[in-house]
């Protein structure tokens, strides 16, 4: 073979190996811009994902958020907002204020023991009274049964006293009243359910859509805040209440639990 033929096989061999090179090259290049882009998308999402997380942790609940709204006040309420609640002949010439919360278990206790006998004392005309409702319960056990319940409570009242009274009564009884950590009132199943006991309330399509779509929920957050801010430094449940004067069995800063301890002390609060 000639020295010529020979430096040409070597020439073309390292042309052929540039070439090959500046492919390797190039198909590395590409892999890494394909590689870093990936990487992007990943740190994008990621980034979108933790976002929107942080939008939704921020955003708020939904009772907080319908504080806001416009207040649908029931039917027989008075007052701003419909927070004041009166029940009872019109005649009588006090008022007992009796403050509660749907999921507190001594209020169903007080309404198990002693309800029927402030019922015949409302229907005798010796007092008039005025529901006030809290649900600081909700609060405390990380719930939202006593705000659910209470947006209930005032689609019943909406239908009429008579029917918030006895769904009241429903409510707070031994069969139907969850254990407090048991926050079964969220569930508008449960409430409806429930009101299926009363007649006025059973099959009422008006009271079940209010219900289901939260009519009252904006007035349940107003009469929440009623108690909250209440003038008789009432911090607790069931509170009894009548010319300012808190009414408590004797020896006790509770409210009367028994038919008894009730007649003795309404009836003092009655006459003084």
């Amino acid at each position: 073979m000639s020295k010529r033929n020979t430096q040409s096989a070597k020439t073309a061999a390292r042309e052929r190996l540039r070439v090959e090179r500046e492919r390797e090259a190039k198909r590395a290049k590409a892999k890494r811009q394909i590689t870093v882009a990936a990487s992007v998308v990943v740190v994008l999402a990621a980034a979108g994902g933790i976002g929107y997380a942080v939008v939704q942790a921020n955003k708020p609940g939904h009772w907080d958020a319908v504080k806001d709204d416009k207040v649908v006040a029931p039917a027989n309420t008075s007052g701003t907002d419909g927070t004041t609640v009166i029940l009872g002949k019109s005649t009588a010439a006090k008022t007992l204020k009796v403050y509660e919360d749907p999921r507190c278990p001594v209020c169903a206790q007080f309404e198990q023991t002693v309800g029927s006998t402030l019922k015949k004392d409302l229907d005798d005309g010796k007092f008039k009274m005025q529901y006030i409702s809290g649900t600081f319960l909700d609060d405390h056990d990380q719930g939202e049964g006593s705000k659910n319940a209470l947006s209930a409570l005032g689609a019943a009242l909406n239908v009429s006293p008579e029917a918030f009274q006895e769904y009241k009564t429903a409510l707070y009884s031994a069969k139907w009243h969850p254990d407090e950590n048991d926050d079964k009132f969220k569930d508008d199943s449960y409430l409806l359910k429930v009101a299926d006991t009363v007649p006025a309330l059973k099959g009422n399509a008006k009271f079940q859509s209010a219900v289901k779509n939260g009519t009252y929920d904006a007035w349940a957050m107003a009469m929440s805040k009623t108690f909250d801010d209440n003038k008789d430094k009432v911090s607790g449940t069931p509170s009894l209440v009548m010319d300012g004067k808190k009414l408590t069995s004797p020896g006790s800063d509770n409210a009367p639990m028994t038919v008894a301890d009730f007649n003795s002390v309404v009836g003092a609060a009655l006459k003084g």
